[in-house]
């Protein structure tokens, strides 16, 4: 008997309309302290899309309230989440009264009723689809949510799953000129990301990678070294980034990827397509070290990184559209996705396409 085994059957991506450059950002926030320039024109990071906050008669830009974040989480999020959901079925040829199970993640604001209900109602989905929000695991959390879609994809064999990963980083800021928070402020964007996941039988069921395995680590030692907490100066919820996160990464990724190949039979030379989690270019360049990765291995990583930034969960489906337009990926080749974020944690998954 074939395994039935679950398969990412498509994807589909969005973005706000409006692109900025990190000097536009500057520019707009009419940012002139040095060491706050030089964190955004590092160089990693060229563009970003962004729903900035509005402008004021005289030119600059309203500090927004908890409330306006909130607010602004929601409308694009369900907008934005829409789009990349819609995306991703018109590629896989399949409407919304075809999705059984609807999963969304996000860390950019806390609604309830969550996003899923909220899609289901915009888009039109069957009243009937079964439905799981993630909210507040951090960049770590669309490989979590992969893995209870593929579990459910398993045990519905032939019914469509999608994941949506819906992040509206600039809902998240606060702009109060500390290296802190510019560090924060130079990294995200806004971005969403859908996978569809059908587990069939047979060779003319899915296509697409098999999801063949998960493993995940965490640091409880490092639990505070990225954290979303409220910052009662401001009356906002504020990200918080140890500048050690790149070497606490680094560090646990050899250990966790190869537990997610033991019993495999694969070794890490094994794999020909690597999707890391575009955190930033520390983290990516301590990760590349301590796997013994080029820079062709990560150029899908980096390339998300400089074109939109650090988006949050759904980075590493981004590159997963970048890998797909290549058409480089053959029968029989092994991947690893990998993700990191607040825990701290790291979560992998092996699949074969």
């Amino acid at each position: 008997m074939t395994a039935v085994l679950p398969r990412v059957v498509s994807v589909g991506t969005d973005v706000p309309p409006d692109s900025y450059t990190q000097q536009e950002v500057l520019d707009v926030f009419h940012v002139e302290d040095p060491r706050i320039r030089s964190v955004f024109l590092s160089g990693s990071i060229e563009r970003r899309h962004l729903l900035l906050p509005p402008l004021e008669p005289d030119g600059s830009r309203r500090l927004e309230t908890q409330g306006e974040l909130l607010g602004k989480h929601r409308a694009n999020g369900i907008e934005m989440g829409g789009r990349a959901v819609e995306t991703c079925l018109k590629r896989l040829g399949a409407t919304v009264a075809d999705v059984r199970y609807l999963c969304a993640v996000t860390s950019t604001g806390l609604l309830t009723p969550g996003l899923t209900a909220r899609l289901l109602k915009e888009l039109g989905l069957p009243t009937s689809t079964s439905r799981l929000d993630v909210v507040g695991m951090g960049c770590n959390a669309g490989l979590n949510a992969l893995a209870a879609v593929s579990g459910w994809a398993h045990a519905h064999p032939g019914e469509l799953a999608v994941m949506v990963c819906v992040e509206t980083c600039s809902a998240a800021y606060v702009f109060d000129g500390t290296m802190r928070t510019s560090v924060v402020n130079s990294l995200f964007g806004d971005g969403a990301a859908a996978i569809g996941v059908i587990a069939e039988e047979g060779e003319g069921g899915a296509q697409g990678p098999a999801l063949l395995k998960f493993a995940s680590t965490m640091m409880p030692e490092a639990i505070e070294a990225m954290r979303y907490d409220w910052d009662d100066e401001h009356g906002k919820f504020s990200f918080y980034l140890d500048r050690d996160v790149p070497y606490v990464v680094g560090a646990n990724a050899e250990e966790v990827v190869d537990r997610l190949l033991a019993g495999t039979g694969l070794r890490r030379s094994d794999i020909s397509h690597w999707l890391v989690h575009s955190g930033g270019k520390k983290v990516i360049d301590s990760v590349r070290v301590n796997l013994g990765l080029t820079a062709h291995d990560v150029r899908h990583t980096t390339g998300v990184l400089r074109d939109y930034g650090n988006l949050s969960s759904g980075s590493f489906l981004f590159s997963y559209q970048r890998l797909l337009e290549e058409e480089l990926a053959q029968p029989g080749e092994y991947g690893v996705l990998m993700t990191m974020g607040p825990g701290s944690t790291i979560e992998t998954a092996l699949v074969q396409w």
